[in-house]
């Protein structure tokens, strides 16, 4: 006779992640050169409020909070450091951060995702977001031209409605820059002298149809780095419309604000209008991850 031992004691339960402390970090304070130490989330407080519109929904502003906390938490990860503190208020270097612009809805939205990160295989992921991604997101190495580390994590080709609700100057924007200043812009990007601008198109897109590759007369030029060269708050984006010299200025048209890689601003504040959680609206832009709480 066969003897049939059944185990009652159910499935094995996985091992609970320890909760840490919160931490602290030093913050460069780029205004006045001073060195400041406070606790994670009084930081991330002061971030929110400086990379969001405080009137907005709660739950857009406490998406952002779990963006912008891994985007921390992966930098004090990696070690890095900005004259010598873990953080900087320089936003060209890191977050922007104005600890005046504070109200009770930033609190709110940051206490409500206290200690919530992201993480793909148990690592954090890049932290990125951008103001409106003009309806279609980027892959990093469309948006940003990151070759450094792969990221799978990021989902590229997401519609996300923003271009329904965002700011007029979001749409079918268009600026005049002068040609004296995008030649600079370009000798300082290729590292090589360049010549008289007398034509410039795109050269590339990327799959959501941003400019990978410009041809500035007779140099190419990457997307992502002229628009940083000639200045982001004037070239919005990458996903233009049209190129073209005209008059002594390089004229560009286009959509959205920003790199349009990880979470879009305005698409969270679509989606938080339409009730959606912190956590579901991170969960659009960022695929198979965790949101995970690091201490209480």
């Amino acid at each position: 006779m066969t003897l049939l031992i059944v185990s009652c004691a159910g499935p094995e339960k996985k091992p609970e992640k320890k909760m840490q402390e919160e931490p602290s970090l030093t913050v460069f304070i780029d205004e006045t050169g001073e060195k400041k130490e406070m606790k994670l989330e009084e930081y991330l407080a002061g971030v929110v409020a400086a990379e969001m519109d405080t009137d907005w929904p709660e739950n857009a502003l406490a998406a952002q909070a779990i963006v912008a906390r891994t985007f921390t938490m992966e930098n004090i990860n990696n070690g890095k450091k900005f004259n010598g503190a873990d953080a900087t208020t320089n936003e060209q270097e890191f977050q922007a951060y104005d600890a005046s612009r504070i109200n009770d809805r930033v609190k709110k939205a940051v206490q409500k995702t206290r200690g919530e990160v992201i993480r793909y295989k148990g690592e954090y992921v890049k932290g990125w977001f951008s103001a409106c991604c003009g309806g279609l997101t980027a892959g990093a190495q469309e948006g940003l031209d990151w070759k450094k580390t792969k990221t799978p994590y990021i989902k590229a080709g997401l519609e996300d409605g923003c271009m329904e609700i965002t700011k007029e100057e979001n749409k079918n924007w268009q600026v005049k820059i002068p040609l004296n200043k995008v030649q600079q812009a370009v000798t300082s990007t290729t590292g090589e002298s360049a010549s008289a601008i007398t034509t410039a198109e795109i050269a590339q897109k990327g799959p959501s149809g941003r400019a990978v590759k410009i041809k500035m007369g007779e140099s190419a030029v990457g997307g992502p780095a002229l628009r940083l060269a000639v200045g982001s708050e004037e070239m919005r984006s990458t996903l233009l419309k049209d190129i073209e010299v005209e008059g002594g200025n390089l004229v560009v048209s286009g959509d959205g604000f920003g790199h349009g890689v990880g979470l879009c601003q305005w698409g969270a504040h679509k989606m938080a209008k339409e009730d959606k959680s912190p956590e579901q609206i991170v969960n659009f832009y960022y695929k198979d991850v965790e949101i995970e709480k690091l201490w209480k």
